[in-house]
């Protein structure tokens, strides 16, 4: 088995999006290390002031959102009629395709809330794609217990910890995963996985052991590629989001909310758009 190893550490950078809602966000559109995956938003707020006016109507085209809530509840409406809400626990995912408008807005009774947003690259030839949707309450995820661990499956097939763990959104692109952990403190866990593929962790709360220096909270970890990693959590344990993914090595043309391959892709999305072809 080839080891991987930490190969970049980027930490997260506090922002705000939508209509005011802050953030904590890493982005990488043309990172060849962090492919498929665009971007990765943290959304953290204990009060109500600090979720703004969540995110109203907006575009997108070429590219997925994923969203999970780990505290708080959100209610994701769009041009194609689909309207879902999930709390805690729960995910909301959507492939934009070839164009839609969503809202993302806090329910009522939330006061604050805990979660992640994931874009992810779409293959140019699934880019003009139909737009779909999907939303998976938290009860219907995959979760499995170990020796100093706890696991929720979101999407992908995990081997961590000597066992399979399956989650159950099959549509991410491509072959892409994303998997909550949760370690014990001083625990050592060991996930394999394609050679081939990205794989990416986020610490969203404790520290992990990394050549002897403690890595703590909003900090992504790129590894290098290899069959297998060693993750171990400091004295006070580590929860992280996993994200991996087959990179696609495709040309990215970013502009705004639209994601394509070519300058002239974006000029058109943004013509579409004006010109009400969207939803």
């Amino acid at each position: 088995m080839t080891d991987r190893i930490i190969q970049e550490v980027r930490r997260a950078h506090p922002s705000r999006d939508g209509d005011g809602v802050a953030i904590q966000r890493i982005a990488g559109m043309q990172h060849a290390a962090m492919d498929p995956i665009l971007m990765l938003d943290e959304l953290r707020a204990e009060r109500r002031e600090d979720l703004g006016g969540g995110f109203p109507p907006h575009p997108h085209r070429g590219m997925q959102t994923l969203t999970y809530m780990k505290r708080g509840g959100i209610i994701h409406e769009d041009s194609r009629g689909n309207r879902g809400e999930i709390r805690g626990g729960g995910v909301q995912w959507m492939s934009a395709g070839r164009g839609i408008v969503h809202s993302e807005m806090p329910t009522r009774d939330t006061e604050g809330l805990h979660g992640f947003q994931l874009w992810i690259n779409l293959p140019a030839a699934e880019k003009m794609s139909e737009p779909r949707y999907r939303d998976i309450p938290g009860s219907q995820l995959a979760a499995s217990r170990g020796d100093g661990y706890e696991a929720v499956a979101i999407g992908g097939e995990w081997q961590l910890g000597g066992e399979t763990l399956v989650g159950p959104l099959h549509e991410i692109a491509p072959r892409a995963g994303v998997l909550d952990l949760h370690l014990e403190p001083e625990s050592t866990i060991t996930l394999r996985l394609p050679a081939s593929e990205s794989l990416l962790a986020y610490i969203y709360e404790g520290t992990l052991r990394h050549a002897g220096q403690a890595l703590g909270e909003r900090h992504l970890l790129i590894t290098s590629q290899g069959e297998q990693w060693s993750v171990q959590s400091g004295a006070g344990g580590a929860s992280l989001l996993l994200l991996r993914g087959e990179p696609l090595r495709e040309p990215v043309a970013q502009y705004g909310p639209f994601v394509m391959n070519t300058p002239a892709e974006i000029e058109l999305a943004i013509k579409d758009y004006q010109s009400g072809q969207f939803g």
